[in-house]
């Protein structure tokens, strides 16, 4: 089973998934499968407050910033859980990781193909993921090519979910299934 969880920047679509995916797993052993590169103050704070929010929650973290597929090669229980936190940062991560922007299919295909093969290895996938366009900027190239991918893949995600939900203003909204 996959559920993709949607929302907007500080929607607390983080803490619901933590929420939902612990609610999910009863005693299944769960995956914590962190994605966010760190660079400055501002990334540790948030790596931190994400940190603080799941603790003594159970959950085994992977560090998987980029290469996603190598995160359900991890996993070896048969009935395990994982929240992948979050989409929008593999994305940047697997974009933006050298000196020249890996072109947009490359990376959607990428990512979907590992999101497939973690999707096989675990009983339930939660994913994060962030909405993009609803701001009606028009930003520069690479930017757009990024939002683009993003959007792209959310689309696929939600094909593939038996459940998607939307995070406004910390209340879940079921877009798809019956949660």
């Amino acid at each position: 089973m996959m559920t993709l969880i949607i929302g907007g920047s500080g929607s607390g679509k983080s803490a619901f998934a933590e929420q939902y995916i612990v609610s999910a797993a009863g005693e299944k052993k769960k995956y914590y499968i962190a994605t966010m590169k760190v660079y400055d103050e501002e990334g540790r704070r948030k790596v931190e407050k994400h940190r603080m929010q799941r603790a003594d929650k159970g959950f085994q973290t992977i560090e998987s910033p980029v290469d996603i597929e190598k995160a359900a090669q991890e996993i070896k229980e048969n009935h395990a859980v994982a929240l992948l936190e979050c989409m929008s940062n593999l994305v940047a991560n697997e974009m933006f990781s050298s000196e020249i922007p890996e072109k947009k299919d490359v990376v959607v295909q990428k990512i979907l193909e590992g999101i497939r093969s973690l999707k096989e290895q675990v009983e339930h996938l939660v994913i994060v993921t962030n909405h993009v366009f609803e701001d009606g900027v028009v930003y520069d190239s690479m930017t757009m090519e990024y939002m683009c991918a993003l959007g792209e893949i959310n689309q696929h995600l939600a094909a593939m979910s038996e459940n998607v939900m939307e995070v406004v203003v910390g209340i879940p909204v079921m877009l798809k299934g019956e949660g």
